[in-house]
């Protein structure tokens, strides 16, 4: 039996080997794992416009290393200093735990999503998850997430302003999409996939670990029953299988394989029993090995440092659990060549991220300057929608220059993204209470339109034209003084009110132009008859009272003559005019007969408000005479004494039966208006 506790380690810099817990330690410290690196449990069945402001914001950095990465890598350093060798490694040690689980598969081939439509996206998505592994598709799946997200806020964002345009409160906004429903069933069965998947992979990790235990103990009891005829045949069968057995839980590895790898120096401390298998062994292992180091050197010589860095890391993988131990006399000038390359390609990586971390503090002044921006727009004059449209699109070209800024420090991202959701929260707070006001006058306007569609719903099968047009012509005005109503009710109420005035209005117009085609033939007449009557009166200038009444008679039982036509109406009053002047007939009668025809024109015009003017105008007439002669008849008493062939009293007199004569006059043009039905 052999005392361990005297047994040193033959190879104290070999494999990468920390031998202390104190690097265990530090390298838990300084892991560098990306935030992202484990499957992601955000729920995407609800994306409302701040989830897709928040999809944006992480989204911003390109490369293939998260902001915390970056951060780690250089923090707590100087300008001056550098990474020391054994900061180099711990950093790979760390970087080989973390990929100590992963568990090789075969993946889908990443495509280009970008230029399909929601619906197409949905179809590759629902592909994925039906026809290949769920540990298959995890690049394309985020892939296919990010430019769904991105294609869907567009979507979100059009329907919104389109909502508010249209006069919609912002916190009444809903949007319902059959697509995104279907996609978020499709994530759903992906999502309990994954879970099921890395359930199992933790069972199989496990496992493994238990395995790998095992041969530590197996290994630990040829050790400590070492026989010189076939320990090292089955020391290799112990390596072989350990190889054979695959990753285990991160945590346990550089813990693990520290166990494993001291047991082996162990083994081949006691191999001196067979110096010639021994010395094979390291032969094979420093070819290995300097194969490892001229593949280092090589990538400390690339540009693209993440590649290298990558490229490293499975090469420490190699080193440590593929390749064995080499003769001391060999094992300095290997494993300084070995670190020299690993310190150089992580020397790079952190410049490289330095200056990047320069160009987001570069980034904080930019975003701070917008911020300052939002927090400037003055919305204290808008009174209207359209005045807040402008301050939305102004707010809108901002947030867009805002995340098209690029990242932040880590240590600033939360200081600058909550002064950016300050600055949002105020404008969004005011903008509420405006569309929270309005929204009142909405629902005023909204009972306000709904009583006038009831009226030229009622007014539609009219057949009484002039009003009902009038009417309908009023409502269609009123209609467009009213102001907006809530979007839900907007099309269903302007398309009823469009479809009752447009069929009433189809229907007037086809009896206007039927009664056109009667009042043209009407004018046609009308011009005849003129003719007839310039005749008549050329050839007798003794008109009598009944040629006269029958003339009037019958222009006015030929009807109504076309708008346009109307000025014949008034070259036939000329002609009537003409004749009664020229005739001895009575001038109560011919005064009667013109007003006759010129209330019946009014009549046949459906004018009722001329007649209506006409009958005041009547009355008024009526008083003044009657006060008049009441008047001449007061100032005959002053005058009483005279005799009655005074010139003064017989122009009184006179006066007062010309003022009688008129009032017959007008009395019975009072009547003949009081006894007409209009």
């Amino acid at each position: 039996m052999l005392d361990e506790s005297k047994i040193v380690p033959s190879e104290e810099k070999s494999d990468l080997t920390p031998q202390t817990s104190e690097i265990s330690e530090k390298n838990k410290q300084t892991n560098l794992t990306p935030e992202n690196s484990s499957p992601s449990n955000t729920d995407e069945s609800n994306i409302d416009e701040e989830k897709l402001l928040e999809v944006n914001k992480k989204s911003e950095l390109t490369l293939e290393t998260s902001q915390e990465t970056i951060d780690k890598t250089v923090e707590g350093l100087s300008e001056k200093e550098k990474p020391s060798s054994d900061v180099a490694i711990d950093e790979i040690e760390n970087k080989i735990a973390e990929t100590s689980e992963n568990i090789d598969y075969d993946t889908v081939e990443l495509v280009d999503y970008e230029k399909l439509s929601l619906e197409e996206l949905v179809g590759k998505l629902s592909k994925l998850v039906k026809e290949h592994p769920v540990q298959s598709i995890h690049n394309n799946v985020n892939n296919i997430k990010n430019t769904f997200n991105v294609k869907f806020g567009e979507l979100l964002k059009k329907e919104k302003a389109a909502f508010l345009e249209a006069g919609g409160d912002v916190v009444d906004f809903k949007y319902e999409n059959p697509i995104k429903s279907n996609y978020n069933s499709i994530l759903y069965d992906y999502k309990i996939k994954k879970t099921e998947f890395y359930a199992k992979q933790d069972s199989q990790l496990n496992d493994n670990l238990q395995n790998k235990l095992s041969l530590i103990e197996d290994l630990k009891h040829l050790i400590d029953n070492a026989d010189g005829t076939t320990m090292y045949k089955v020391f290799k069968g112990i390596q072989d299988r350990w190889k054979e057995i695959g990753p285990i839980p991160r945590a346990k590895y550089n813990d693990t394989w520290r166990t494993y790898h001291h047991h082996v120096e162990r083994f081949y401390d006691l191999l001196h029993l067979n110096n010639d298998l021994r010395d094979l062994d390291f032969k094979h292992n420093y070819e290995e090995k300097l194969s490892l180091v001229v593949k280092a050197e090589e990538l400390a010589e690339l540009e693209d440092i993440n590649f290298a860095f990558n490229e490293l890391q499975i090469l420490h993988k190699l080193w440590k659990e593929d390749v064995g131990p080499v003769g001391r006399e060999h094992r300095e000038e290997v494993w300084d060549r070995f670190s020299a390359a690993t310190k150089k390609v992580h020397d790079k990586r952190h410049d490289f991220f330095k200056d990047l971390r320069s160009k987001f503090d570069e980034n904080v002044d930019k975003k701070l300057a917008v911020i300052e921006a939002i927090e400037v727009i003055d919305t204290s004059k808008n009174a209207s929608r359209s005045d807040w449209q402008k301050s939305i699109k102004e707010l809108e070209s901002l947030r867009t220059k805002f995340f098209d800024i690029g990242q932040v420090p880590r240590v600033k991202n939360k200081e600058i993204w909550d002064k950016f959701k300050g600055a949002t929260k105020k404008f969004n707070n005011d903008k509420n209470i405006f569309f929270k006001d309005i929204k009142k006058d909405y629902l005023e306007n909204l009972k306000a339109k709904q009583a006038l569609l009831e009226q030229a719903i009622a007014l539609k099968e009219s057949e009484d034209w002039d009003s009902a047009t009038d009417v309908m012509k009023k409502i269609q005005n009123d209609w467009k003084k009213i102001g907006h109503v809530p979007r839900k009710y907007s099309d269903k109420l302007w398309k009823e009110f469009k479809d009752a005035c447009n069929h009433y209005f189809d229907r007037l117009h086809s009896e206007q132009d039927a009664g056109n085609k009667v009042e043209l033939e009407v004018y046609n007449n009308k011009r005849e008859f003129l003719n007839t009557i310039k005749a008549e009166v050329e050839d007798s200038t003794n008109i009598t009272l009944d040629k006269l009444k029958e003339y009037i008679n019958s222009w006015r039982d030929m009807g109504r003559v076309p708008f346009e036509k109307k000025y014949i109406e008034a070259k036939f009053n000329k002609l009537i005019d003409k004749i009664t002047n020229a005739s001895s007939i009575d001038k109560v009668e011919i005064e009667m007969i013109k007003f006759e025809n010129l209330v019946n024109g009014y009549l046949e015009q459906k004018n009722y408000h001329k007649l209506n003017g006409e009958q005041l105008f009547v009355r008024k007439k009526v008083d003044e005479t009657v006060r008049e002669i009441q008047q001449l008849e007061n100032n005959i008493g002053f005058i009483s004494n005279a005799s009655a062939d005074n010139p003064l009293l017989k122009n009184v007199m006179d006066n007062i039966n010309d003022y009688n004569v008129k009032l017959k006059i007008w009395k019975t043009k009072l009547a003949y208006l009081v006894k007409l039905d209009y």
